[in-house]
């Protein structure tokens, strides 16, 4: 069975890397860059320079998942709070 993770290349400040992930998440990246009218590299570039641990791949993974949450209107860690003081309440 074909693996759904593709290894992709990507330069980044000058030097060449690559990133394993699902089509979705690339064809998301692509999109989001395209909406911040940068290049996939400079994307990538920042995600990169902002992470404070984990690989590259997992780290674009929780960026488009974040991209993609405030778009629909949902804050990261909002939902945690709003389940925390929901579960206090029941407490």
């Amino acid at each position: 069975m074909k693996s759904l993770v593709i290894k992709r290349s990507i330069v980044i400040a000058g030097h060449k890397t690559s990133v394993s992930l699902e089509d979705a998440f690339w064809s998301e990246l692509k999109d989001i860059a395209e909406q911040k009218d940068q290049t996939l590299s400079s994307v990538v570039g920042e995600i990169d320079t902002r992470r404070l641990q984990g690989n590259l791949s997992s780290a674009i993974r929780l960026f488009v998942l974040d991209n993609a949450r405030s778009r629909a209107g949902q804050q990261t860690g909002v939902r945690h709070m709003a389940g925390a003081a929901a579960a206090s309440l029941q407490a």
